[in-house]
């Protein structure tokens, strides 16, 4: 590959949202990631961040979380006014495990939007993290 053909290289996938903090510990748990050093949550009394960093413990991606005054949740998988825009795919290796993820989103303060679950071909869960942004869960 030449330089000319090279192109840039992918950074991080960065999700608005009205509370950082809160939307920054649902992915930090769910994917068991960490922040980027300096985006821990702060002292008690010490005022947060209004841009947070997740990093993959293995390398790669990362997601950043940024601070707006408000936003619409996103209406898909139905049918509404305000469509996906962008989601995160998320993979797990079995149906049982697709069970266990299912419980962790919920107890993490995710909500169900669509339950394909029973799909012999590609079973999957679709769910709204706390700021609505849409994520799938599903058997690859």
């Amino acid at each position: 590959m030449t330089e000319q053909e090279k192109g840039p290289a992918f950074r991080q996938v960065v999700l608005d949202c009205t509370d950082v903090r809160e939307l920054a510990e649902f992915y930090r748990r769910l994917l068991v990631w960490n922040y980027r050093p300096g985006d821990e949550p702060p002292r008690s009394g010490a005022e947060d961040k209004d841009w947070l960093v997740l990093r993959n413990p293995d390398g790669g991606a990362q997601i950043a979380f940024q601070q707006v005054d408000r936003l619409e949740e996103a209406s898909w998988p139905d049918p509404g006014p305000v469509p996906q825009q962008l989601h995160l795919d998320l993979t797990v290796d079995s149906v049982e495990e697709l069970d266990v993820q299912h419980r962790r989103v919920l107890e993490l303060g995710g909500r169900l939007r669509s339950d394909r679950s029973d799909d012999p071909e590609e079973p999957l869960r679709v769910y709204a993290d706390p700021a609505g942004h849409p994520f799938c869960v599903f058997v690859a």
